[in-house]
């Protein structure tokens, strides 16, 4: 029997899709006997399907497969509970531009029996709402109703199409169980003509004015966020860098490596907030979201101002704007390749001891920046320890190839600053604001690097805040992780509660109630501290590796340890109890 649902698993496995990430119900029978033939008959060439116990673990894994890789992976739910089960990690997928296809059944349309998939249980007039795609679609970059079996193919392609087109995010299709049920005729696409749209790059006058700007500017900025998705970026940002001697490079979005620590213009990754911002001449914005916040800093009166995006309008948020006088959608990659070729051609005309001045400055503050780093992550007399003396412990114990999935929230600067990335996609961080991503991410993560590695991916490290390592269902997580074999080192950064919060507060309130009171007083107290370490080893059924670090002398062997249960094949959670601002 060839229903739409096992066209359904032909037409995502066609299109390259080779996970499932699936929490069933009620709406899907059929889609359960296509997921049992597909791998009884046809294992070879059947999406490999992976039980989530929550959905928005579930959706996170799919996030950080699509993350690393750039291939869209899918995730089946049940009905409307199921969709808003998804919850935050819908969002988080939007804004962080993963391509994932969500699939969710629909409440029978008939209930006397007139279609096979007719109502039969008690539920099914429950989940019955009006429009089930208004729940994410406002999230989503296409929402459409399969509504026959004979152009399912069609459907799934077409919601493809928007995934993978930029700015790439997740789409969301429904179907109901009768639609589901159909028997069809086998068939198959062309799939050649189905593939994203592609953007083009600058103009010539564009380029060459972006490259004469550059080159002329005293203190040139680049300020980037998702630019590193693509790992042809960094390597082509250096070319660049290398070309207009001076130029630095900013990072204000903090979701890819988009350019290496070891190169005398980085500058780290700040949100949206930095000195360069406000004594820069000439700035370009290279696809990212958020360049800088008005109410900190700004860029000064005057100065040339060029945003190069996928998005440049930013067409999902209703307020956003930047005082730039060009605009430009384009590829990043290419937009860059045009710009360097530019300065290239033009740097001989320039004075050369002017530009060696320049370059000498740069290294200059480079090596103090970097030596700043250093000496702020020293450990405090008494041995205890913050979370860039941590991060820095780290980045000296994992591999070198670590990919590193990072929710840090407060502490993401620091993370950053001592982890200092420097291979393209060895840096992911939860691309929007629903935090709890980085549990299934870095799951979703590590199951891409094994799938392009034979089986025998890259070490990946989850570094996570305490808060946001509860919001990321830990007890769904850790049982995925043990069931699936999908071994991860997770670091949870304790510090007894929410400090974003705080900072909040403090920003509109500097000298309110709340800036003397009590994390207790503001709700935002982990006290009593749960057992991060032991809610996630009871999760995996005890095996899994736990321990605790408070002092520094204890850090580097429990690292160690931790590291070695890992690259046996055992997830290690350790629960390190860090000060703050440091």
């Amino acid at each position: 029997m060839y229903t739409a649902s096992f066209a359904f698993f032909e037409a995502i496995w066609e299109a390259g899709i080779t996970h499932c990430f699936v929490n069933l119900g009620s709406d899907h029978p059929s889609i359960i006997e296509a997921m049992v033939k597909g791998q009884r008959e046809n294992k070879d060439k059947f999406p490999r399907i992976i039980t989530c116990p929550n959905e928005m673990v579930a959706m996170s894994m799919a996030d950080g497969y699509a993350r690393l890789t750039g291939k869209p992976q899918c995730v089946i739910v049940h009905v409307d509970v199921g969709t808003q089960g998804l919850g935050a990690a819908v969002h988080n997928a939007s804004t962080g531009r993963a391509p994932v296809l969500v699939f969710a059944g629909l409440s029978p349309f008939t209930l006397e029996g007139e279609m096979r998939g007719s109502r039969s249980e008690y539920i099914h007039w429950i989940q019955n709402v009006p429009d089930q795609t208004q729940i994410v679609g406002q999230y989503c970059r296409y929402a459409g109703e399969i509504k026959t079996g004979k152009n399912i193919k069609q459907m799934v392609n077409r919601a493809l199409q928007f995934a993978t087109s930029d700015p790439q995010g997740p789409v969301y299709l429904v179907g109901a169980r009768e639609v589901m049920e159909e028997e069809i005729n086998p068939y198959h696409l062309e799939q050649g003509v189905w593939d994203p749209v592609e953007l083009g790059g600058l103009t010539p006058k564009a380029s060459k004015e972006i490259a004469e700007a550059l080159l002329g500017a005293q203190n040139p900025l680049l300020i980037t966020g998702y630019s590193g998705r693509n790992h042809e970026i960094p390597p082509a940002l250096v070319e660049l860098a290398n070309t207009v001697k001076g130029l630095r490079v900013l990072d204000t979005g903090g979701s890819d490596m988009c350019f290496p620590a070891s190169h005398p213009s980085w500058l780290g990754l700040r949100f949206g907030i930095d000195p360069a911002i406000t004594n820069s001449d000439v700035i370009v914005i290279l696809d990212c979201d958020v360049p800088w916040i008005p109410t900190h800093n700004k860029p000064k009166d005057g100065i040339k101002v060029f945003h190069i995006d996928v998005d440049p309008l930013k067409q999902l948020m209703p307020l956003f704007y930047v005082p730039a006088q060009h605009r430009y959608r384009a590829d990043p990659l290419v937009a860059v390749e045009q710009i360097t070729s530019e300065a290239k051609s033009q740097a001989s005309k320039l004075d050369a001891a002017a530009v060696a001045k320049k370059w000498d400055a740069l290294q200059a503050s480079h090596k103090e920046r970097l030596a700043t780093i250093a000496s702020n992550a020293t450990p405090a007399a008494d041995g205890t320890f913050g979370t860039g003396h941590l991060c820095k412990t780290l980045r000296s114990l994992c591999p070198q190839d670590t990919i590193w999935a990072i929710e840090a929230v407060t502490n993401t600067a620091f993370v950053h600053d001592n982890i200092q990335p420097e291979i393209p996609g060895s840096w992911i961080n939860c691309g929007g604001g629903g935090l709890g991503w980085s549990g299934g991410g870095a799951l979703g993560i590590k199951l891409a690097t094994d799938a392009a590695n034979g089986g025998k991916g890259k070490f990946v490290v989850q570094i996570v805040g305490d808060g946001t390592f509860l919001f990321s269902v830990p007890g769904s997580v850790y049982w995925i992780s043990k069931r699936y074999k999908i071994p991860v080192l997770t670091i949870v950064l304790n510090n007894k509660g929410w400090n974003a919060p705080r900072k909040s507060m403090l920003l509109v309130h500097p000298n309110g109630l709340g800036s003397t009171a009590t994390n207790e007083e503001i709700n935002i107290s982990f006290d009593p501290v749960p057992d991060y370490a032991g809610i996630a080893k009871a999760a995996a059924g005890g095996d899994l590796f736990a321990a605790k670090v408070d002092k520094a002398q204890d850090l580097e062997r429990t690292i160690k340890d931790a590291i070695k249960a890992v690259e046996s094949g055992q997830s290690a959670v350790l629960d390190c109890k860090v000060t703050l601002g440091c």
